[in-house]
């Protein structure tokens, strides 16, 4: 499995946007969640938010909720979450992460965080004040 992540954007002042773009392949199952979280250092990781490609339903954490969205491009197999609005408190390493058998029934951000099975190296989001 192999995570290929770009950063759309370089450092950006509060109320500035970014991209974040994941491209995951070496997978066959049709049926998965992709999302990202986020940790800062020494901190616990922090669901942000993901997508399922079952029907694409989305899911957010509260605090980013009306200001990010994460979307999905079939064709390129890729995954972008779009932040709008930043805030110094998005400052973060975000990692883009799959959950290769999220399962049936309800989703959640909840249980992608507990059912990731692999994830990416990481990028670096820095917001200014």
């Amino acid at each position: 499995l192999r995570f290929s992540c770009r950063r759309w954007g370089g450092l950006v002042q509060a109320g500035g946007s970014l991209r974040l773009s994941c491209v995951a392949s070496g997978f066959t199952r049709d049926q998965v969640v992709i999302g990202w979280f986020r940790q800062v250092a020494d901190s616990e990781r922090v669901g942000v938010s993901c997508l399922s490609s079952k029907d694409g339903a989305t899911y957010y954490t509260d605090s980013v909720k009306g200001r990010f969205t994460i979307s999905k491009d079939n064709a390129n197999n890729t995954v972008y979450l779009q932040m709008n609005s930043l805030k110094p408190e998005d400052t973060a390493v975000y990692y883009c992460a799959i959950d290769l058998n999220p399962g049936s029934g309800s989703y959640s951000l909840s249980r992608f965080m507990g059912g990731m099975d692999w994830w990416g190296t990481g990028t670096q989001v820095t917001v200014s004040s």
